[in-house]
């Protein structure tokens, strides 16, 4: 109904399009002010008519309309009634479509998001959780509107880290204990070597010295390199695992070293490569960045050349019409780096590159270091969540049905829910009580409004679908307010994939919660007359099944009973 008015507005308005009248409309704060308003005020200024002038006009121009119960004039807007039974009929029709939501926009395009990519032979822990659970959002989403999606899983496995790793693990290390407790023991060594290096500063040459034996393939360097890339793939998986979450490549920063040949060969064919200090950089002064580094003094490489030379393999692979990366708004100025050189060097295709920033996450406020050691695991805390919910249910359901699978699907969606909710750029305060919580804006809220539209539907007994359906009977104030909210989940689909914000799904699903509720609560769905009964039901199975594809484009799975 919005888009039927959006084009009936912009065929009497020459100077606006379709588009930007469909933004304009608005949704009045009350139903009897009509279901959608256009706001004169800015056509007031184009036009240099009165607001109230306009809306006359427009009034009169568009005339009647089946769709349409009544246009009223109410100061600068034009109010919009639409005929309810019409609306009903229409929306309810679309809703119980399986493949509503979905779009052909991105049919024969390809999408590559590099998410998650933790550094080996660091525990995955809880700000790991941000870029795996946004990414795999996002991969949800623009699958849904017909995209092929490239989920690249970019392992921090090259660098100077491993230096100091290696430098630790001969210093220190005891391969029994690294074989027993894996990455734990990793993050010990990982540890205890910049406490030393406070002390001794030699430590850091090297491990200098030690990568750069890594890159001239030294055999003891890089059979230590793998089998602590080996130790680390083992958690990932498990934690990917528990998210329900996959890759279709785990090809990490060591898989560009051999690559990184040909954009140095390239970089200086352009003429942008100089020396500065004895390391090279491609100076970005003009583009009021500070310079690329491209390669150290020491003559090793850093990671901001093994992403320029994975931006063209991805290209030359995939021909991808976007590359998303899911990073912490910290690399904000280094993807605005590679980029840039991406298109100095002469890709006409590096517009096609996005970087998506979020914030950071804290637990109860405390901020996480792995450098530190002050670190919360991604698996701990997932595990605990699915342990507090087991404790709701044994005190308040215990005779629930597959309890075990229920607390996996409510623990580990709260924890998902809750990190979405929030808009990706904002930090994030992790704290439990909001997490859990079954009456706010939360994940068991939205599941356990789906579990009673199911309840709902399981002591209906048989239904036939097909029967048709009287739709006057949904024209209560609740049943339309449900049905608005369901007529715009294609519209937040597309505007949470071209946002890059999970957040607009995560909390359309609250909305459709809500209204749903308030229809459960004043409109009895059960009862003998078959005609309300019907249409009520058929209202009841299309939340539902909004519902349960909402979360399910958040990563997060709904249980039948809670």
């Amino acid at each position: 109904m919005k888009k039927e008015i959006a084009k009936l507005l912009s065929n009497q308005i020459e100077v606006l399009g379709e588009e930007e009248v469909e933004r304009l409309l608005e949704t009045p704060p009350r139903t009897d002010m009509g279901d959608y308003a256009f706001p004169c005020f800015q056509l007031a200024k184009l036009l240099r008519k009165s607001p109230q002038q306009i809306a006359g006009e427009l009034k009169e121009k568009i005339g009647d309309e089946d769709f349409l119960e009544r246009v009223e004039i109410q100061g600068g807007y034009l109010n919009f009634y639409v005929d309810k039974n019409m609306f009903a009929a229409q929306t309810l029709s679309r809703c119980m479509d399986p493949e509503y939501g979905s779009d052909t926009v991105g049919n024969g395009k390809t999408i590559c998001i590099d998410y998650s990519s933790p550094n080996v032979a660091k525990n995955f822990h809880v700000g790991h959780l941000r870029t795996t659970i946004i990414g795999n959002s996002l991969y949800k989403i623009f699958t849904k509107l017909g995209y092929k999606v490239e989920r690249i899983n970019h392992l921090g496995d090259w660098g100077t880290q491993f230096g100091k790793l290696i430098v630790a693990y001969k210093k220190w290390g005891n391969k029994e204990l690294i074989e027993k407790n894996g990455i734990q023991e990793l993050l010990n060594l990982y540890v205890k070597f910049h406490e030393e290096a406070e002390k001794d500063d030699t430590l850091n040459d090297q491990a200098r010295a030690w990568f750069t034996k890594m890159e001239q393939g030294d055999p003891e360097a890089l059979s230590i390199w793998k089998w602590f890339k080996e130790i680390s793939l083992i958690e990932y998986k498990r934690v990917y695992d528990m998210l329900g979450i996959e890759f279709d490549s785990y090809a990490g920063e060591s898989f560009y070293s051999d690559k990184i040949g040909d954009v140095v060969k390239t970089l200086e064919e352009k003429g942008l490569l100089v020396e500065s200090d004895g390391a090279r950089i491609v100076p970005l002064d003009e583009y009021n960045m500070p310079p690329c580094l491209i390669i150290k003094k020491d003559g090793s490489t850093i990671y901001a050349v093994r992403d320029l030379a994975a931006a063209i393999y991805r290209k030359n692979t995939y021909h991808f019409t976007k590359c998303i990366y899911v990073t912490g708004q910290e690399q904000k100025l280094h993807f605005a780096q590679v980029f840039k050189v991406l298109e100095l060097m002469g890709n006409d295709w590096a517009d096609q590159m996005v970087h998506v920033p979020y914030g950071l996450v804290s637990l109860e406020g405390m901020k996480l270091s792995s450098r530190g050691g002050n670190i919360i695991y991604a698996e701990d805390i997932l595990n605990e969540a699915i342990q507090k919910i087991q404790d709701i249910i044994t005190e308040k359901n215990p005779e629930l049905p597959d309890r075990d699978k229920v607390a996996k699907q409510v623990g580990i969606g709260a924890i998902l829910f809750h990190d979405l909710y929030n808009q990706r750029i904002k930090d994030v305060s992790f704290q439990w009580e909001n997490v859990l919580n079954f009456d706010g804006e939360t994940g068991p809220y939205v599941q356990y409004t789906y579990a009673r539209a199911a309840s709902v539907l399981r002591k209906a007994g048989d239904f036939d679908v097909s029967r048709e359906t009287d739709t006057s009977v949904l024209t209560d104030e609740a049943s339309i307010a449900l049905l608005k909210e369901l007529d715009r989940f294609p519209v937040v689909i597309k505007d949470a994939a071209e946002k890059y914000e999970p957040s607009f799904v995560a909390r359309y699903s609250i909305a459709v919660a809500h209204a749903f509720n308030k229809f459960y609560h004043e409109c009895q769905i059960n009862v003998e007359d078959e005609k309300v009964r019907d249409a009520r039901l058929k209202l009841v199975i299309a939340s539902k099944n909004i519902l349960k594809e909402s979360l399910n484009l958040l990563g997060i799975e709904c249980p039948e009973q809670m």
